[in-house]
């Protein structure tokens, strides 16, 4: 048994990130053709579209704001035109920002994390979802946080628009799981990333003692994952929340 996304195209929005571009890779080692997505590093985005080319799939670079819902359906007329419809879309994409408490945050920075979880959760729905429900099957995977279910201090704004990118996961599943779409969550820890190897700093043995597994998860351990939901193994499974984060949070029953 394994993962076959063959004749599928995924879009994965933030691919040029740290995460994104290992989910990528990893769609497209299990056969999807794979719509990168940018906001503005074109030159990452042809380096791993080069890539994705020698997996022996298509692949395609487009450039959205994920805030914006016009963007975000000329995006999809790109796509549609190199590639056809998309089966899965994977919302990877997030504004990055500085952490600081709640009365030192600045209110913009609530806004763009509306915007980008929220919104970007929305937009995706409205643009891909009629052509799944046309032909009866199609995968939403969100990435979302261990970060939601923690609260800790600073974290207010990301906290806040996941949580709120959870409630709309929740609700889409429900409204169009009747036509064999299924919407998921993963959300990973503190994940170790090309960066972390670059710099060496995949170890923190602060947050290492707080996890059951006494180790960081990797992103090849969270793209794993996405890979599983956007795959038919996972078809009877719609609005979960999925830690990937051994196990230091677990959702309640």
């Amino acid at each position: 048994m394994h993962i076959d996304l063959s004749n599928r195209t995924a879009l994965i929005t933030g691919a040029t990130g740290q995460l994104g571009r290992v989910m990528a890779r990893t769609l497209a080692k299990c056969g999807a053709n794979i719509a990168i997505h940018y906001r503005s590093n074109e030159a990452q985005a042809l380096e791993l579209r080069d890539e994705i080319h020698s997996y022996g799939v298509r692949a395609a670079i487009v450039q959205a704001d994920i805030t914006n819902y016009e963007s975000i359906q000329a995006m999809k007329a790109v796509i549609e035109e190199q590639l056809g419809s998309v089966d899965i879309v994977v919302a990877n994409a997030v504004v990055q920002y500085q952490w600081t408490s709640i009365l030192e945050q600045a209110p913009d920075d609530y806004e763009s994390q509306f915007d980008s979880c929220v919104m970007q959760s929305v937009y995706l729905a409205k643009a891909f979802a009629p052509d799944m429900i046309k032909q009866k099957w199609g995968r939403f995977v969100g990435i979302n946080t261990e970060c939601v279910m923690q609260n800790f201090p600073t974290q207010s704004a990301y906290v806040a628009g996941k949580r709120g990118m959870d409630g709309v996961y929740r609700v889409l599943a429900k409204e169009i799981g009747e036509h064999q779409i299924t919407v998921n969550q993963v959300a990973p820890g503190w994940t170790i990333s090309e960066r972390d190897r670059l710099n060496k700093t995949e170890h923190s043995e602060s947050y290492e003692q707080t996890v059951p597994l006494k180790r960081r998860g990797t992103d090849q351990e969270v793209a794993n994952a996405v890979a599983f939901l956007a795959s038919d193994l996972a078809s009877f499974i719609t609005g979960a929340y999925l830690p990937v984060s051994g196990g230091n949070v677990m959702p309640s029953i």
